[in-house]
């Protein structure tokens, strides 16, 4: 049944991304949320009610954790089907630039994760993963091995200016850092084997599917603490790859100021 969800979720997916791409000129409501750079136009809103709309008319049975969504539902172990979405993430991006946003999209069974699906809208790339690999449209993925002074990390600005958790000490046993204004683009990123890992503060449908995808290609996700994400509330969070995962923690506690 997953694999029958996932093929329908990508065309739902990228149906969505044809939406944005189409009305990207039209006159947008923006509101603020939480404050005035947490934004959401009415083409979040348009975006989600088209794909739960799908969910709901294929799988009526199924719960939805959506960032526009007013409701209480929270990720649980104990939910047998549960769908985790992003309308558009980089919102501000979508807004101010046109540009570098995304779709995402993930899928979970009794808390294990089953697809996640990333459309960069702009570029109409699709980044998707089943239980085994991962994908760039049609063309499977292959893991990337890393050298931790040779590679670019993805960070929030404002966790790197502060040295949030060491990062700005570990940006220093690296090539340097990229900040982008979109989880979903950022996670692209060591998807397409281009940075060695993201460190952000982020909901958890801003993780999900990125998550899942960069797993199958040998990254694990971690809390600042070390410990797993908790899948509740904005979380400080970082997925680097496996084999480096002691390495980075290592230079992240280093003091060399």
């Amino acid at each position: 049944m997953s694999a029958i969800k996932l093929e329908r979720a990508k065309q739902w997916v990228q149906e969505a991304g044809i939406f944005l791409r189409d009305n990207l000129s039209n006159p947008m409501e923006i509101t603020e949320k939480s404050r005035h750079d947490d934004l959401v136009t009415n083409f979040d809103t348009a975006v989600q009610e088209l794909i739960v709309g799908h969910i709901l008319s294929d799988f009526p049975e199924d719960l939805i954790l959506a960032e526009e969504d007013k409701k209480s539902l929270t990720f649980s172990a104990d939910i047998p089907h549960l769908w985790i979405l992003d309308p558009i993430d980089g919102t501000t991006n979508f807004i101010v630039q046109k540009d570098k946003f995304a779709i995402m999209l993930a899928y979970y069974e009794y808390g294990v994760g089953k697809f996640g699906i990333i459309l960069d809208v702009m570029k109409n790339k699709l980044y998707w993963c089943d239980e085994n690999d991962a994908y760039r449209d049609k063309v499977k993925l292959t893991q990337k091995k890393y050298q931790l002074s040779q590679s670019l990390i993805g960070v929030n600005a404002y966790m790197y200016r502060t040295n949030t958790g060491g990062l700005l000490t570990l940006s220093l046993n690296t090539l340097g850092v990229r900040s982008c204004g979109s989880a979903g683009i950022s996670y692209t990123e060591p998807i397409e084997g281009k940075m060695m890992g993201y460190f952000s503060n982020l909901q958890v449908w801003d993780y999900a599917a990125g998550q899942l995808i960069t797993n199958k290609l040998g990254f694990v996700t971690k809390a600042l603490d070390g410990k797993a994400p908790r899948f509740d509330g904005r979380q400080m969070i970082y997925t680097v790859p496996a084999d480096l995962l002691d390495e980075v923690q290592e230079k992240m506690r280093q003091d060399n100021f």
